[in-house]
């Protein structure tokens, strides 16, 4: 099973979702990057988990993360990701830094998030940064 990184990219209106043990967290509307890594024994088999949840809405949420997939006021539109043994998720966070929702995805490591907030589509912004560490980007399109 291939390994990689990955971002989610969600659009949502303006709302306030519950996300576990962070509470409510009120989110502005625009576009939201998740950034996760899939270098665990299933790799990217949890973009895929993922992408099912968001579709099918089926599981109780384990993730922060998990909380916007299941959530109806958050779309997710497409995900890029690479292949690749590295541990680049923390960098890749560093590369997009910005308006990040605090202690978001990040228990495990010392970001201060992994969601960021954009005004705007952030499709290209996310392929250059990928680029920039020498990862191939892949584009999944989810939805309109």
């Amino acid at each position: 099973m291939d390994k990689g990184i990955y971002c989610l990219v969600f659009k949502n209106p303006a709302c306030t979702i519950r996300i576990g043990a962070l509470g409510d967290l009120t989110f502005p509307a625009g576009w939201h990057i998740y950034i996760g890594s899939a270098l665990g024994s299933g790799g990217l088999q949890r973009l895929r988990r993922h992408i099912s949840l968001a579709r099918l809405h089926d599981k109780r949420p384990k993730w922060h993360v998990d909380y916007l997939l299941t959530n109806p006021d958050f779309s997710l539109r497409y995900a890029i990701y690479a292949v690749t043994q590295e541990r680049a998720e923390c960098r890749l966070a560093q590369a997009l830094i910005g308006s990040g929702v605090p202690d978001f995805g990040c228990s495990d490591c010392s970001c201060p998030s992994h969601l960021f907030y954009r005004q705007h589509n952030p499709g290209e912004e996310i392929i250059i940064a990928f680029q920039k560490f020498s990862l191939i980007p892949i584009k999944t399109i989810m939805s309109s």
